[in-house]
Parts: C-alpha cells; sequence; structure tokens
C-alpha cells in the first residue's frame, strides 16, 4: 500500500482492446505521481506508450523505471507534433492543467488529465472552447472511481437498481499528508486550486455518476486549516453540500488527515443511499480486518445483506472505453459534459467555499 495517494498507481489484469501499435500515446508533465496509475491503465487497456517528457530529467528517469519502453523526448514540441501520437497523458501542476490541455488539442491530439483538470471558471471556459474548436477530447482521470474496483462494482450494482433511485450520495476522502514528500506547488494555492477543487473533485464526480445528475448547484461549503500553521495557503479540511437538478443530495468531506497507523494513505468511504436500500464501498482498507482488504462493497436492500470483495474482480474497463472512443469518437468511457459539469462544481465548491477560523 501506497504512504500517500499522490503515489496511488493501481496494476489490473491486461485487457487489450487494441492490437499492438493501434493506439500509441505519449506523456508528460510529470508532476503528479497520478500518471504512473494513467499509463498503468491506457497499456494494460492495450495502448501503445511511445514518448515520455519533462524538463526535470530526474522524473523522467523515475517514469522510465516503470515504463523502459517509453523513449525519451527531448521538447515537449517534440511530443506535440509526432504524427503516431494520438493521445497525450498528462500530471501537471494543477493551474497549468488547462494551457497544456488546450496546446495538446490545438497539435489535433486527445487530452487525458490528471484530476483536478482545471482551477478557474476562465479556464474552464478556454477549455470548452478549444474543445468546440479542435473536435478532441479533454479526459479526466478521477481515479477513486476509475481506478478502484469497489467503486466500479457499486456502479454496476446501481445501474441493476439494486437499491432503487439513488437520492443521496456521501463520500469521504481523507488523505494522508506526509508533508516531506510533497513538491512545494503542493502548498501554493494559486497553482494547487484549493482542497476542494483538488481532492474534492473525486468526490463531486462520483455524486453525478452514482446519481446521473446531468447538472447541480452547491448549496454549502467550507474550507480550514486546522492544524498546519507552517503552511499558511493549505487547506487541511473541506466539506461541502449540492443538490443535483434530479434531486439526489450530496455531501462530502476531504482532508490531510490521515494518521500514521492506518495502513493506507486513506480510508476512503462512499455511501450511497437508494428508494429500495443503501451500499456502502469501502475502498483502500477494512479497518482492524486482516489481512488488508481493500474494494470492500456492502449491499443492503430487501433480499437482505450482501458483502463482496470485488478486489482483482471487476477490473478497470475504463481505459479500454477510453481507448476505443478516441479512435471512434464516441463516449462510453465519460461523456465531455459530465467531465466539465464535475470540473465546473469542484471550481465553484471552492469558490463558494467559507472559511472556518
Amino acid at each position: 500500500m501506497t504512504k500517500d495517494g499522490m503515489t496511488y498507481a493501481p496494476k489490473g489484469k491486461p485487457n487489450p482492446v487494441v492490437q499492438p501499435g493501434e493506439f500509441v500515446f505519449s506523456a508528460m508533465a510529470l508532476d503528479h505521481g497520478h500518471i504512473l496509475g494513467m499509463c498503468n491503465g491506457l497499456t494494460e487497456a492495450g495502448a501503445t506508450l511511445k514518448y515520455v517528457y519533462d524538463p526535470n530529467p530526474e522524473k523522467v528517469k523515475q517514469f522510465l523505471a516503470v515504463f523502459p519502453q517509453a523513449i525519451p523526448a527531448d521538447s515537449r514540441e517534440q511530443v506535440l507534433n509526432d504524427p503516431d501520437t494520438r493521445l497525450i497523458a498528462a500530471a501537471a501542476v494543477p493551474n497549468l492543467r488547462c494551457p497544456l490541455g488546450i496546446a495538446v488539442m490545438e497539435a489535433r491530439k486527445d487530452y487525458f488529465t490528471d484530476k483536478t483538470p482545471l482551477v478557474s471558471l476562465a479556464q474552464l471556459s478556454a477549455a470548452k472552447a478549444a474543445v468546440a474548436r479542435t473536435g478532441k477530447k479533454y479526459m479526466v482521470y478521477y481515479s477513486e472511481r476509475l481506478h478502484n474496483e469497489g467503486a466500479i462494482f457499486a456502479g454496476e450494482l446501481v445501474a441493476q437498481q439494486a437499491i432503487g433511485r439513488v437520492i443521496q450520495v456521501i463520500g469521504l476522502g481523507p488523505h494522508r499528508l506526509n508533508a516531506a514528500s510533497r513538491p512545494p506547488w503542493f502548498f501554493v494555492k494559486e497553482q494547487y486550486g484549493g482542497i476542494l477543487c483538488d481532492i474534492g473533485s473525486h468526490q463531486i464526480e462520483q455524486f453525478l455518476f452514482y446519481t446521473g445528475a446531468k447538472s447541480a448547484h452547491v448549496m454549502r461549503s467550507q474550507v480550514a486549516n486546522f492544524a498546519h500553521p507552517e503552511y499558511p495557503e493549505l487547506e487541511d479540511f473541506g466539506e461541502a453540500m449540492l443538490v443535483a437538478d434530479n434531486g439526489a443530495t450530496n455531501y462530502f468531506r476531504v482532508d490531510w488527515f490521515t494518521p500514521k497507523g492506518l495502513r493506507s494513505w486513506g480510508d476512503g468511504r462512499t455511501l450511497i443511499l437508494g428508494t429500495e436500500g443503501y451500499i456502502e464501498i469501502r475502498k483502500y482498507i477494512d479497518i482492524a480486518v486482516e489481512p488488508l482488504q481493500s474494494d470492500q462493497v456492502l449491499l443492503v436492500n430487501g433480499q437482505g445483506e450482501q458483502r463482496f470483495s470485488v478486489s482483482g474482480q471487476v477490473g478497470y474497463p475504463f481505459f479500454g472505453q477510453l481507448i476505443l472512443d478516441c479512435i471512434h469518437r464516441t463516449e462510453h468511457a465519460m461523456s465531455q459534459a459530465h467531465a466539465f459539469l464535475a470540473a465546473e462544481l469542484c471550481v465553484q465548491t471552492q469558490l463558494q467555499a467559507a472559511v472556518i477560523r
């Protein structure tokens, strides 16, 4: 288990949807460790990794230790202008993700960025305009759903109407700070966007997905720095309430207070309430259970109580769907409207947040 969420990079079973060389992608902007999970998912789905680029050679060296097949590029332009590369995966500093994405799409390539995909409403408008202008995709790695088998299986249960109509989602997203390992930008709000915009993005995206919402609005949000005065721009706590267009509600809490004694970087949980039952997802750990277990899904409905342990059983279908979407210009992995709505609500939640002092 990784020491913090920044190095969370799940590996699944290869499930290729294309032949070798049929879908080529490259990686750049290696500022967040999620790039490894993004590339794991794509290569397991059959994509061929060609180039890697970052201005920091040490980051490239670390990337090549995991993906030795990648060719180190000499410049960003070499990757952008490569005729073979169809998609670029990137995990830039959050406030730089949108400008990079626009450059990628202007180079006639699809863009796959780490969350949060942008940090302002101005960036959202620019990204939407670039998508409309180029016809390219601006896809987002919301890993707490897309790269967690418990979350994926819960989505299947919801789709099967196992709990009826979803009326509320509660999301708990604690993370371990591990401050010594964090880069300087992590503590600069202009760069990381704020806690609700950053790790809160996972929770908002899941709320929209499980409820099938097409729009939502923020009822209340608040943030705090309760325990880290040495990092004055860090928000170590955030919470929010949202309501969807279909009436479903959402409460989520995110924080940087995972204790050292927990065997995981965070006790991520999601509770989904329906009109005929409810689901709890224990994503990364089931506390005080030996051996360490992840991807636990608990279902209660009219048929009784059930527990599913789905680690290694479900896979990560998003990545294969994304590859096929890029080839066929479809939207099975995630619609562009969904990706942008989650991003917009993240920014709005952050902008409206009261500060607890």
